[in-house]
C-alpha cells in the first residue's frame, strides 16, 4: 500500500488572508488605502483652508458694508449740519443744501449694494431693518427740519433714527484682529466721537446762526441743555476710544487732532490777515474747547461775536475736528478691510494649494496602485469586456436571428474569446467560450424547433382549408335549394360555425408566419373593406359605420386588414351587451394616414390591463402555450406589424367599454393624385375639426387631421383617454372557452342572413374576393 500523507491537526494548511479574495476586490483594497490616507489627511486641511476662506470672504463683505454705512452716516450728519444757515434764512433750496442730500443719497444706494452682498446672519439682518426703519423717517425730517412742526433741536436730534443704527453696524467688524469685540468697540467709539461732534456743530451754529427773540420760551434753555450734553458725550466717547484702541490708535487720534488744531491756526492767521488787508477790524477766535465753553455758558451772540465767535468761524473750528474723527473711522474701516481681504487670499491661495496637494498624493497614489496592479488586471479587463460583449451583443444578436430566421441561414460558429494564455485567467476565458458555444447550440435547437412547429401550423391549417372549403362549398349548394326558413336558418348557422373554423385555421397559418396564399390585385374601397370584416363577425347587426372616408386600400394589404378588423370587431361585440351598437368611426389624415377608430359598451378592462395588451399588439411574443389563451391578440399584433399598421386598446370616453384604434399607414393607403390635398382642403378640413371636436366620436383624430402634417414621429394616437395597464381578467362567467378568444364570422353568413330576413343584399364582398386568408 502506497504511503500517503494527509494533513493534521498538528500541520494545518496555511491559507493567505486574501487568498479567496476576488481579483476586483484585491484591485479596490491596493486603490483603496492610499486614497483614504491622502482622502482624510488632505480633506482635513482642504476644509479648514475653505472655512477660513469663507469667513475671510465674509468678512471682507461686512468691511464693505462697514465702510458703506459709515460714509451714509457722516454724509447724513453732515447734511444736517450745512443745512442749519440755509433752512434758518428759508432758503431751502439752497445748493449747499441741495448738494448734501444728492450725496446723502447717493450714499444710501451704495449701502443697497453693500447689503445686497453681505452675509445673511442674525445680526447683520438685524441691523439694517433698524437702518431701514430710520431711512423711512428721512424725507419726514427733511420736509419739516427747522419748522414748527420740528423744532431745531428735534430736526439735529431726527438724523440720529438714521445715522445710530448705521454707526452700530460697526460693532460687527473686526475678522483678523487679535480682539474682535475690541476692534469693533474702538471703531463704534470713533463713530460716536464723531457723531457727537457733529451735533455740538450744528446746535452751535444754530445758537449763533438764529434770532434768539423769536424763540418760544424755554427752548432757548432746551437748545443749551442738548449742547451741553453732547459735549459731554464727546469726552466719554473718547475716553471708550481710549480703552478700547491700541496705543497705535491713540498716537494716531493725537496726530490728527494736532494737525487740526494746525489747520485752525492757520485758518484764523489767515483770516485776521484778510481783514487787515480789507482794511476791517477781526477778533480772533479762541480754540474750539474755549468756543464750546463761552456758547455752553449761555452768553449771547452779541458777547460770543465780541470774543470772535460767529457761526463761520465755530463752524469752521468744529469742522476740523468732525473730519479729524473722520479720518480715524475711514482709516479703521479701511484697515479692516484690507486685513480682511489679506486674510482672504491667503485662505483661498491655501486651499488651492491644499486641494492641488490632495488631488496629486491622490493621483500618485493611483499611478503606483496602477503600476501594481496592471499586470493582473489587463487581461482581466480584456476578459470581462469580451464576457460583456458576449452576453450583452452577440449572443443576444445570434438569438434574435435565430428565431427570425431558418437556423441553418444563420452563422452559429462562436468566436473565441482573444485570450492565448493557458493561466487562470485563460482557463475562464476557454470555460466562457464552453458557455458560449452551449448557449447558441440551444438557441438554435429552439429555433429549429420553433420552425418545426411552425410547419405543423401550416401544414394543418392548409388540409382543413382544403376541406373547410368544401363544407362550404356543399352548405352553400345545399342552402340554394333550401326553401323552408327554418331548416334555412340552421344552415345559415351551421355555415357561420364553419367560417369559424376556417378562421382558426387562417390565425394558424399567421402564427406559422406564412402570408395569405391569395391576395387582392386591386385598390379596394376603405367602406369595403370594413363591411368585409364586419361580415365576419357573427353579430354583424350591431355593427354601425360612420364618417369613412372615401379612401383605398392597396390590395396586397387588403386581406390581412380585413383578418385584423374582424378580430377587433369581434371582440367589441362578445365583450359588450347584445342590445348595444358598435361604432366604426374613421378620418383620413392630411398626410394620407386613416385614423380607425371601434367603440363599444361592453364590460371593458381594469385600467393596469392595457398596458400589457398594448405592448403585445406593438411587439408580437414568440409562439408559446400562453397563445393559445390570447391568440387574437398575437395574430392582430403579426398582421400590423406585417404593413406598418399601429393598433392600441383604450379605456372608452363613457362609464364602460373599450375603443380600438387603428391606425393605417399612408404605405397601404390609396390616393389619386386628384385627391391630394390642396391648402384650401386642409382650410375646410379646419373648419370640419371644430364641428366634428363636439360630436361624439373622432375627437382626437380630428384634431389631429386639422393640424395638417403631423410632426416628425407622431403616431397619431396620442391625445386620446391616458390609461394605466393590467394583465386583463377572465372572461365573465358563462362564456364558453372560445368566447375568451377573437371571433370570426363568414361574409356568406351575413349576406345570407340578409337574405334570409328579406332584407336588400349589398354588395357580396364574398363573390367579389378571394376567400380571406384561403390556402390551396
Amino acid at each position: 500500500m502506497p504511503n500517503t500523507v494527509s494533513p493534521t491537526s498538528e500541520d494545518p494548511p496555511r491559507r493567505s488572508l486574501t487568498g479567496n479574495w476576488p481579483v476586483a476586490r484585491r484591485l479596490r483594497a491596493v486603490l483603496l488605502i492610499p486614497v483614504i490616507v491622502a482622502l482624510v489627511l488632505g480633506g482635513i486641511r482642504v476644509k479648514h483652508s475653505v472655512d477660513t476662506w469663507q469667513a475671510a470672504d465674509d468678512a471682507v463683505r461686512v468691511a464693505e458694508l462697514v465702510q458703506a454705512a459709515n460714509k451714509y452716516a457722516s454724509d447724513a450728519i453732515n447734511e444736517r449740519d450745512v443745512s442749519v444757515i440755509p433752512l434758518l434764512k428759508g432758503e431751502r433750496n439752497a445748493a449747499a443744501v441741495v448738494q448734501a442730500r444728492s450725496t446723502t443719497d447717493e450714499d444710501a444706494r451704495a449701502f443697497d449694494r453693500a447689503v445686497d452682498r453681505m452675509p445673511q446672519n442674525a445680526g447683520l439682518l438685524r441691523r439694517v431693518g433698524l437702518v431701514r426703519a430710520g431711512e423711512k423717517q428721512l424725507p419726514t425730517v427733511r420736509a419739516n427740519a427747522f419748522t414748527s412742526r420740528l423744532t431745531g433741536v428735534q430736526t439735529e436730534e431726527s438724523y440720529h433714527l438714521v445715522q445710530h443704527p448705521l454707526m452700530e453696524i460697526s460693532n460687527e467688524l473686526g475678522f483678523g484682529s487679535n480682539n474682535q469685540a475690541s476692534f469693533g468697540r474702538t471703531l463704534y467709539a470713533i463713530s460716536l466721537t464723531q457723531a457727537a461732534e457733529s451735533l455740538i456743530r450744528s446746535i452751535g451754529t444754530h445758537l449763533l446762526a438764529e434770532d434768539r427773540g423769536t424763540l418760544a420760551p424755554g427752548e432757548l434753555d432746551s437748545q443749551l441743555a442738548s449742547f451741553r450734553s453732547y459735549a459731554y458725550l464727546e469726552k466719554v466717547a473718547l475716553q471708550e476710544y481710549a480703552g478700547a484702541g491700541t496705543a497705535d490708535d491713540m498716537a494716531r487720534l493725537r496726530k490728527a487732532l494736532t494737525a487740526a488744531a494746525t489747520r485752525g491756526a492757520q485758518q484764523r492767521a489767515d483770516a485776521a490777515a484778510k481783514a487787515r488787508a480789507a482794511g476791517r477790524s477781526y477778533v480772533t477766535p479762541p480754540d474750539l474747547d474755549k468756543m464750546t465753553s463761552e456758547i455752553a455758558a449761555g452768553r449771547t451772540t452779541a458777547q460770543l461775536a465780541a470774543e470772535g465767535i460767529t457761526p463761520e468761524s465755530f463752524f469752521a473750528a468744529s469742522t476740523l475736528g468732525f473730519d479729524a474723527y473722520r479720518s480715524i473711522e475711514v482709516h479703521l474701516t479701511d484697515t479692516a478691510l484690507a486685513g480682511a481681504r489679506d486674510i482672504a487670499d491667503d485662505a483661498r491661495r491655501d486651499a488651492i494649494v491644499n486641494a492641488l496637494l490632495v488631488l496629486a498624493a491622490v493621483l500618485v497614489a493611483f499611478l503606483l496602485a496602477a503600476w501594481v496592479a496592471r499586470t493582473m488586471s489587463r487581461r482581466m479587463r480584456r476578459l470581462s469586456a469580451s464576457a460583456i460583449e458576449i452576453a450583452g451583443q452577440r449572443l443576444p444578436a445570434l438569438i434574435t436571428r435565430l428565431s427570425r430566421a431558418t437556423p441553418v441561414q444563420v452563422d452559429s460558429r462562436v468566436a473565441p474569446i482573444p485570450i492565448t494564455s493557458t493561466d487562470e485567467i485563460g482557463e475562464v476565458a476557454r470555460a466562457f467560450d464552453h458557455v458560449h458555444r452551449e448557449a447558441v447550440r440551444l438557441a438554435a435547437e429552439q429555433a429549429l424547433l420553433r420552425g418545426n412547429i411552425n410547419t405543423i401550423f401550416t401544414n394543418l391549417s392548409r388540409r382543413n382549408q382544403s376541406l373547410i372549403e368544401r363544407q362550404l362549398a356543399l352548405i352553400t349548394d345545399l342552402e340554394d335549394h333550401e326553401t323552408d326558413p327554418d331548416q334555412l336558418e340552421n344552415l345559415f348557422r351551421l355555415d357561420h360555425l364553419a367560417t369559424r373554423v376556417r378562421r382558426n385555421g387562417e390565425n394558424l397559418l399567421v402564427l406559422g408566419g406564412e402570408k395569405p396564399a391569395h391576395q387582392w390585385d386591386r385598390p379596394l374601397p376603405l367602406i369595403d373593406v370594413i363591411r368585409a370584416a364586419s361580415s365576419e363577425v357573427e353579430q354583424y347587426e350591431r355593427i354601425t359605420f360612420s364618417g369613412v372616408p372615401e379612401a383605398e386600400i392597396h390590395g396586397r394589404a387588403v386581406t390581412d386588414l380585413v383578418h385584423l378588423l374582424a378580430e377587433l370587431l369581434e371582440n367589441a361585440t362578445s365583450f359588450s351587451s347584445p342590445h348595444s351598437e358598435v361604432r366604426v368611426t374613421a378620418v383620413q389624415l392630411p398626410d394620407g394616414r386613416i385614423m380607425l377608430e371601434i367603440h363599444d359598451q361592453g364590460i371593458g378592462l381594469p385600467a393596469e390591463d392595457f398596458a400589457t395588451i398594448n405592448r403585445k399588439l406593438a411587439n408580437p411574443p414568440t409562439v408559446d402555450a400562453d397563445i393559445s389563451q390570447h391568440m387574437g391578440l398575437f395574430v392582430v399584433g403579426r398582421l400590423a406589424g406585417r404593413h406598418g399598421i399601429r393598433v392600441q386598446l383604450r379605456p372608452a370616453r363613457e362609464q364602460s367599454g373599450t375603443t380600438s384604434l387603428v391606425m393605417l399607414p399612408d404605405t397601404i393607403t390609396y390616393r389619386t393624385a386628384a385627391e391630394q390635398p390642396d391648402t384650401e382642403t386642409l382650410a375646410l378640413a379646419l373648419a370640419a375639426v371644430k364641428e366634428a371636436s363636439s360630436s361624439r366620436h373622432s375627437i382626437a383624430a380630428a384634431s389631429i387631421a386639422a393640424q395638417g402634417a403631423p410632426p416628425a414621429g407622431f403616431d397619431g394616437l396620442h391625445g386620446y383617454e391616458s390609461w394605466n395597464d393590467r394583465p386583463s381578467d377572465p372572461p365573465p362567467p358563462g362564456r364558453d372557452e372560445d368566447a375568451r378568444k377573437p371571433r370570426a364570422k363568414g361574409a356568406r353568413s351575413r349576406r345570407r342572413a340578409r337574405r334570409g330576413r328579406g332584407q336588400e343584399s349589398g354588395p357580396d364582398v364574398s363573390r367579389s374576393a378571394p376567400p380571406w386568408g384561403t390556402v390551396e
